[in-house]
């Protein structure tokens, strides 16, 4: 049984009410066609797509934005920062935190989506506005992207929505590049699956309209480690897991081949502090052999300004309340250790 609350504004006011400049719009076309060329192998700049596992509060998230924003400058001949901000990520139970969709103040006890939709549209156009910089998303809600893709320049598919056909067909008619996870299977047949319906026209039911698709070309893969059947996290980032996704992509007819590395998660049995190691194997793999390099288009980190993860309430400023991430301090040594590695 489901009763109904209230019905939301229409897209289009809300859109209307909190809107790009029209020099923003053509920043942040120039920031897709970037990040497009990367992927199709046009430019050798690597994508690193790093900031919190959660947008919890927006002081915090413009705070490590602006010191991103920073680096980027200096290291923008080498690296494309595309700064994590996932509106809609919850605990994985989906009790408690839901993300900032479901509760604009994460310390509040109860849900509210319309406060949510608001704050999740304010949160990334104050990033722009403040920083420069245009961010990514989880694409949790399908329902939900409406309300954001005009201001986001990457979308993230995660690993127990990848296997959803809603997900594969919307991620088939956005008009920015997609990252398509690997089931927590670790399954990538359905990876590429997933990938090869993203990037194939469609028709389905979005925002209460039959709607057509022209495909998405640069839908592409992440790797994020996987578990077995008994829970036990394995990574699949290594050279011969890379090995075997190049060859099995190259069988499927898919344009714009290309990976990006997820250092958390699976892939370091959800130990943040890992996350360094493996961003730094991840390029000394692109660094010994060309072929991983030209498919490697970069890596993924969960980072925030202190290091680990916090329960709600506690009221550390810039510690994650879900997943726990390297602090800034380790983030920015990671990044300069990362410029300075030949490729």
């Amino acid at each position: 049984m489901m009763k109904y609350i209230r019905k939301l504004p229409a897209v289009e006011d809300i859109i209307f009410k909190y809107a790009l400049t029209e020099a923003q719009k053509q920043n942040r076309k120039n920031i897709i066609k970037e990040i497009e060329k990367i992927l199709s192998g046009k430019s050798t700049k690597k994508i690193i797509c790093i900031g919190p596992c959660s947008a919890d509060r927006e002081d915090a998230i413009l705070d490590y934005i602006s010191r991103l924003a920073k680096l980027q400058e200096r290291m923008q001949d080498k690296f494309l920062f595309i700064p994590r901000v996932y509106t809609s990520k919850p605990r994985t139970t989906g009790k408690g935190y839901k993300g900032l969709f479901h509760r604009p103040i994460s310390s509040c006890n109860h849900d509210d989506i319309l406060g949510g939709v608001i704050a999740m549209r304010k949160i990334h156009l104050h990033v722009i506005q403040q920083t420069g910089m245009f961010c990514a998303d989880e694409m949790l809600y399908p329902e939900t992207l409406q309300y954001l893709l005009d201001l986001l320049v990457y979308i993230a598919i995660g690993a127990r929505s990848v296997e959803d056909q809603g997900h594969r067909l919307v991620a088939s008619g956005v008009e920015i590049p997609v990252g398509m996870k690997n089931p927590t299977s670790g399954d990538t047949n359905i990876l590429l699956n997933a990938i090869t319906a993203a990037q194939y026209p469609q028709t389905l039911l979005f925002g209460g309209w039959e709607v057509e698709t022209d495909g998405n070309l640069y839908a592409h893969a992440i790797l994020r480690g996987y578990s077995d059947l008994n829970g036990n996290m394995h990574p699949n980032y290594h050279y011969e897991n890379l090995c075997e996704l190049y060859d099995n992509y190259q069988k499927q007819n898919l344009k714009n081949i290309a990976v990006l590395i997820d250092c958390n998660h699976s892939n370091s049995k959800k130990q943040y502090t890992e996350q360094e190691r493996i961003a730094k194997d991840v390029f000394y793999n692109c660094r010994t052999n060309q072929t991983l390099n030209q498919f490697i288009k970069g890596i993924i980190v969960e980072s925030y300004l202190e290091d680990g993860a916090q329960m709600i309430g506690e009221g550390i400023y810039g510690k994650s309340i879900t997943d726990a991430c390297i602090g800034w301090e380790k983030t920015a040594n990671l990044l300069e250790q990362l410029y300075d590695m030949p490729l």
